[in-house]
């Protein structure tokens, strides 16, 4: 099987989710390939029908078709408005055929454009879908020719996340950032532990899917909130256990993977000087020392975690993710900023296994 993930604004980070979601649905891959914003992977099983929905940093799915023998159009009417997602020098060429067959069939075929750019993170640009009302979606990827079959819904996410009972919107992150994290920890039947779980924004993402979890803090308003949330969502009270205390000490059971976004800092309005950014991260890297040791005992997988990604000067800074992986015995698989760049203070998202 061949599919396009058509990626989003981060495109390293998405590109690397979409390994990790296949690597934890244990569906190998036998090809990987990138082109701008999307990846054509050849995989050895078919993709869940609902893929898009585990998924946070990919926009659409798609699947190879033969443009010569497979039917292109799969609606009722004589009328029918398509797209062309365009990974291809080729495309042009795609183009012409897709007018001489939908004339042959008697269609009154309308090519809409994709519509509107989205600013990708590095300063690049790609398009991005804007127009509803289509009837079909195709694209185009070197060779390769096939048809858009699932597509995010922004709208569900947004309801989820703009909609909860309680919201800290300067302190959480977004649901499509916790389901990026839950992938790259690539936890499949076990526990997941977030060990700063504020009120709850990557626990609700994962008993979406099903994976029971541990929420972990100190402040006993940030867990009453989560509790509010995740009752909300639907979640049973056996699928979760909350627990108010200090992730450096806490006891937890076993677990297979850490999936946290801890405090990045202070709030900051203006870039800080380089001595007082070290501060942060000198007390950051602390931090996740002690916690890390303290529930590697526990945990058997993977850790994913957000660490402050500062605006300094020209420039940004970051924490020593290297210490951190060599002061607690794991190995760092990746490191990859996260961040707008009207940000004082971004993310760098971390793996360490």
């Amino acid at each position: 099987m061949k599919y396009l993930f058509v990626l989003g604004r981060n495109v390293e980070l998405s590109a690397e989710e979409v390994k990790s979601f296949l690597n934890r649905t244990n569906n190998k891959i036998k090809n990987f390939k990138q082109n701008e914003n999307a990846v054509l992977v050849e995989t050895e099983k078919e993709l869940d029908k609902n893929a898009i929905d585990r998924l946070g940093g990919v926009i659409a799915i798609g699947e190879t078709a033969d443009i010569h023998k497979e039917e292109l159009y799969l609606g009722t009417s004589n009328k029918l408005n398509y797209v062309i997602w365009d990974y291809s020098d080729k495309t042009d060429k795609v183009r012409e055929h897709l007018k001489r067959r939908f004339k042959l069939e008697r269609l009154k075929a309308t090519e809409k454009k994709l519509g509107r750019m989205i600013e990708l993170q590095g300063g690049k640009t790609a398009s991005t879908l804007s127009t509803r009302n289509l009837d079909e979606q195709f694209f185009t990827f070197d060779d390769e020719f096939g048809r858009i079959i699932q597509v995010c819904d922004y709208e569900k996410l947004e309801k989820r996340d703009m909609q909860k009972p309680v919201r800290r919107s300067e302190l959480s992150i977004s649901p499509r950032l916790a389901k990026i994290m839950i992938n790259l920890s690539e936890v499949k039947k076990g526990k997941l532990v977030d060990g700063f779980c504020g009120i709850g924004a990557i626990l609700a993402e994962a008993l979406l899917q099903g994976i029971p979890v541990i929420g972990i803090d100190k402040d006993k308003d940030a867990l009453d909130g989560a509790k509010k949330n995740l009752e909300w969502q639907g979640a049973l009270s056996e699928q979760y256990r909350l627990i108010k205390a200090d992730s450096r000490t806490v006891g937890i059971g076993s677990a297979e993977v850490m999936v946290s976004e801890p405090e990045l800092g202070e709030i900051l309005r203006r870039p800080p000087t380089k001595e007082k950014a070290n501060e942060t991260f000198t007390q950051f890297e602390r931090l996740m020392i002690s916690v890390i040791n303290n529930l590697k005992k526990n945990i058997s997988g993977r850790f994913v975690f957000s660490m402050p990604y500062i605006k300094v000067d020209k420039g940004r800074a970051s924490c020593n993710a290297e210490e951190i992986a060599e002061r607690t015995g794991l190995n760092l698989v990746l490191k990859i900023p996260e961040f707008r760049e009207n940000q004082i203070v971004g993310r760098e998202i971390v793996v360490l296994e």
